[in-house]
């Protein structure tokens, strides 16, 4: 299976799809304060992609995940199901949202701190954002899938921090994970050639401590062994004819929107 090359009408559905997950992210930030509970947020993304935006939530029953997006918190690095549990002052909270709409979908996250941001948990998640940030300024027709994992984990690493290799980024569209799988480590000049009109998500999840990780009864959380801090960003990306256009670009976002590179 390779990636699935999108078709101008798919484009414009992507989009869509993609400015009404960032939108989400936008909404939701008010509330990501202390005493709220992460089911709270849950149903307030809920509500609003359901009824504001005529949307569908893609992780809700997504093979049996039972909630509407995912928060994973502290040492959770992804997949955490929403529950009763308040915020405390200095948690981190990754909140991903994945919005379909017209059969298409947008697929991003973000780092949110809770009340006073803890030190190392906001120094994680910027580096953790500068990682991918990187990464998304490469994409253009012709690089290597290799050559973004081993720029993200070079970065990471270089602040002794580590990169999770269970779960990567994944190809998206009419499907929520398409080809190719998008590693955030390995070695430049391997994998697949990007190419214009594909559509994909880069996600780094970058631990403070080590990058060994494990799923809990639920089936869904995943967490560091170590309980190290753990942090994530995603953007939904497509490939255009000579860079990248970031479909899930939010206004806090501090990289363009779209990124061109010069003819070679």
């Amino acid at each position: 299976m390779s990636a699935v090359i999108k078709t101008p009408d798919e484009i414009e559905k992507m989009r869509i799809a993609g400015r009404l997950a960032a939108e989400v992210l936008e909404m939701i930030e008010p509330f990501v304060k202390p005493g709220v509970t992460t089911d709270e947020l849950n149903t307030i993304c809920h509500d609003y992609i359901i009824n504001e935006q005529q949307g569908i939530p893609a992780p809700l029953n997504y093979h049996g995940f039972p909630k509407s997006i995912c928060t994973s918190v502290n040492h959770v690095i992804c997949h955490g199901i929403p529950n009763d549990k308040a915020l405390k002052d200095g948690d981190s909270v990754n909140i991903d949202i994945t919005v379909i709409k017209d059969g298409y979908h947008g697929d991003t996250s973000k780092m949110f701190h809770v009340g006073t941001p803890n030190i190392q948990g906001k120094r994680l998640a910027e580096i953790t954002q500068e990682s991918l940030y990187l990464a998304i300024k490469m994409v253009k027709p012709g690089v290597r899938l290799g050559d973004l994992g081993a720029a993200i984990q070079k970065y990471a690493e270089g602040f002794n921090y580590s990169i999770v290799r269970e779960y990567c980024g994944h190809g998206i569209g009419a499907e929520f994970h398409e080809e190719p799988q998008v590693m955030h480590y390995g070695k430049a000049g391997t994998g697949e050639t990007l190419k214009a009109g594909m559509c994909l998500t880069i996600e780094p999840m970058v631990n403070a401590g080590k990058r060994q990780c494990k799923v809990l009864k639920d089936n869904w959380t995943v967490v560091t062994k170590d309980r190290s801090l753990s942090a994530q960003w995603e953007h939904t990306l497509l490939v255009t004819d000579n860079g990248v256009e970031i479909l899930t670009h939010r206004n806090d976002d501090t990289i363009d929107k779209i990124i061109e590179h010069p003819a070679q």
